[in-house]
């Protein structure tokens, strides 16, 4: 006897996902990043943030800038972002950077973060990248557990996301790398 099994897939994201995209967003970092970020410097209506969404979805600038969702049934549960690394001391050639990696906050758990890095890691191979790299905050222990259980590892750099103008309040962040391909 075989069991059902669950109908879920991860793919490239439409520019008509944006919506939904930009639904989980807020609902992650809502969830994940209240006791890091100030809340006013937290998106809180999906529709303020869908406009973005639908214009990076529809012109990505580069071929190898790509938006993956994970899908359970036909909704985006969670995404994750592909593209060369835009750090100074990275090769944008040999280094891709997989960026926000995100679920929706009532998923965790069910592989969707599992099937989400291994298409980025496929789709940075792909594009012919050898090293990825990442940015953690520094206090996500849950997130950089999961891609440290992966082979991902800090590799030393770190940096400081001004939320104001002024500088006065920040998000200290990790990054970690692997090798692919």
């Amino acid at each position: 006897m075989t069991l059902p099994t669950a109908d879920v897939s991860v793919r490239i994201a439409w520019a008509d996902d944006a919506p939904a995209i930009a639904a989980t967003q807020v609902r992650a970092w809502r969830a994940s990043l209240s006791d890091v970020v100030p809340a006013e410097h937290l998106p809180t209506d999906p529709a303020d943030v869908a406009p973005a969404w639908q214009q990076a979805l529809a012109s990505p600038g580069d071929a190898r800038r790509r938006a993956l969702v994970a899908l359970e049934r036909n909704t985006v549960v969670g995404f994750v972002l592909t593209s060369p690394a835009e750090d100074p001391d990275c090769d944008p050639i040999a280094v891709g950077e997989m960026a926000e990696l995100t679920l929706a906050p009532d998923v965790h758990g069910r592989g969707h973060g599992s099937r989400l890095l291994q298409a980025a890691v496929d789709t940075l191979a792909a594009d012919g990248f050898t090293t990825a790299v990442t940015w953690v905050h520094s206090r996500d222990d849950a997130l950089r557990g999961f891609l440290e259980s992966a082979g991902w590892a800090a590799d030393g750099a770190h940096r400081e996301l001004a939320l104001d103008e002024d500088a006065e309040s920040g998000v200290r962040q990790v990054r970690l790398h692997t090798a692919i391909g």
